[in-house]
């Protein structure tokens, strides 16, 4: 074993250039790990939160996906201007570690949010697995959370425009939970109503958590957000 040593130490000393080229390879060798491990991270690119876009929607239940870009956009310092283009409110900038990101809230009604989608899809050549939506559930009792790389519209027709404009169900999302309808209303009553007091407070500890989870899928994609995140609450 000595030998063995002794021998290397002088074939390294006797060539210096073999060394660097040695330690070169090696480098670029844990990069390109390094770099398919983040390549094969779901990182989303393209952010859409749904909602109705006139003024009287402000605040209701349908409109949380709305509210929660806002506070996306707050966190990482972003402003929404109008882009015609994109039918929608739209900003882009350079976040957590230089990685670009883009924030959509279309202005297209929620039944029709596909064509917004699909216009910036196609201006930036996004793939299916980049563009994550953020939007209400019934489903999911309020507070709740849940992220999914894919599935049905679930009856969200803003979902159901995304999934027809682009071919495909196959693209991450975010759901908040806003509860079931009470008995004495009916479901479009109750999308489009107003949380309650109680309610309110509830969402307003459930945004900080869904800005959480969307600032780390950046980092560390959406399976790690999913594991982390799914079925988290804000009720104590």
């Amino acid at each position: 074993m000595q030998q063995s040593w002794s021998y290397l130490d002088t074939y390294f000393l006797d060539n210096p250039i073999r060394f660097v080229l040695l330690v070169y390879a090696q480098i670029r060798m844990v990069f390109s790990m390094s770099k398919s491990f983040l390549s094969s991270l779901i990182i989303p690119r393209l952010i859409i939160g749904l909602g109705n876009c006139e003024a009287k929607y402000d605040e209701t239940r349908h409109n949380i996906g709305f509210e929660a870009l806002d506070a996306l956009a707050k966190t990482w310092q972003l402003s929404f201007t109008e882009n015609r283009r994109f039918q929608g409110l739209f900003t882009e900038g350079m976040v957590k570690e230089n990685q670009k990101v883009y924030l959509l809230k279309p202005l297209t009604y929620m039944n029709r949010s596909g064509q917004s989608v699909r216009a910036v899809s196609d201006w930036y050549k996004l793939s299916l697995a980049s563009i994550l939506v953020v939007y209400d559930d019934m489903n999911l009792p309020v507070g709740r959370i849940r992220i999914r790389l894919g599935g049905s519209a679930g009856g969200h027709n803003g979902m159901k425009s995304i999934i027809s404009y682009l071919g495909s169900q196959d693209f991450p999302r975010l759901r908040i939970g806003i509860g079931e309808s009470h008995l004495s209303k009916g479901t479009i009553s109750h999308v489009l109503g107003k949380f309650t007091p109680d309610e309110k407070k509830v969402m307003e500890k459930v945004l900080p958590l869904v800005v959480n989870a969307l600032d780390m899928s950046l980092k560390e994609g959406v399976e790690k957000v999913m594991s982390l995140y799914n079925n988290r609450t804000a009720i104590k």
